[in-house]
């Protein structure tokens, strides 16, 4: 993501914290995360950092893993494009901003 807004300030990046059931502490983190509202807190869980516990009631997780049930998502990271395929791996940089911008094996 950090690549491609370097590459470009054309692509918007909307995250949806999407937790694993693999992953017993995703939940939680993913919660705490949607309360501090912040960047920095996405950041400090995947280096690891510990994260506060959830202070807020929200939903929002919770529609994000009934979200990806809906797009038929299983794993991440997921990528939802502009027409509505899905690409669940990750992609490179360059190949996003062309798959985004329609200039695909151009």
């Amino acid at each position: 993501m950090k690549k491609v807004l370097a590459k470009t300030k054309d692509i918007v990046f909307f995250i949806k914290l999407y937790p694993l059931p693999m992953h017993p502490t995703a939940y939680e983190k993913a919660k705490s995360i949607v309360c501090e509202k912040s960047l920095k807190a996405l950041e400090n869980a995947f280096e690891g950092k510990p994260l506060p516990k959830a202070t807020c009631k929200s939903e929002e997780v919770d529609n994000n893993i009934n979200l990806a049930k809906e797009f038929g998502i299983t794993g991440t990271p997921a990528i939802i494009l502009p027409d509505g395929s899905v690409i669940v791996s990750l992609v490179p940089a360059d190949s996003l901003i062309q798959l985004v911008t329609g200039n695909w094996g151009k």
